[in-house]
């Protein structure tokens, strides 16, 4: 069973994406969107704590980031998990995200 996804705001205004983001979390989590979806007019999602991704993670992150770009808002992602960066690249969709500090965690 995966771990559930959660998502809060830091003290610093970033947001934290946590726990497995994969086929079993995001259906559900993406479902509540109206609830933790940010309304800042640019967002950094700090995905330190991201266990694991698969391709339905990786998808659902594309949404966020279109749907955002229809609310003229803007997504940057940080500490981007090494299997995430894999994944980005090897789609060839890594273009659509900015990361704010260009850096990979290792799993």
């Amino acid at each position: 069973m995966s771990e559930s996804l959660a998502f809060e705001r830091r003290i610093n205004g970033d947001y934290c994406l946590s726990g497995e983001l994969d086929r079993d979390t995001v259906p559900p989590f993406w479902s509540r969107r109206t609830d933790w979806l940010p309304k800042d007019s640019h967002i950094v999602l700090d995905l330190s704590s991201v266990k694991r991704v698969d391709s339905a993670g990786m998808a659902m992150l594309l949404h966020l980031q279109q749907q955002l770009k229809i609310n003229q808002q803007t997504l940057a992602l940080s500490n981007i998990p090494s299997q995430l960066k894999v994944l980005l690249q090897l789609s060839n969709v890594e273009r659509f995200f900015t990361d704010d500090t260009s850096s990979v965690h290792e799993e």
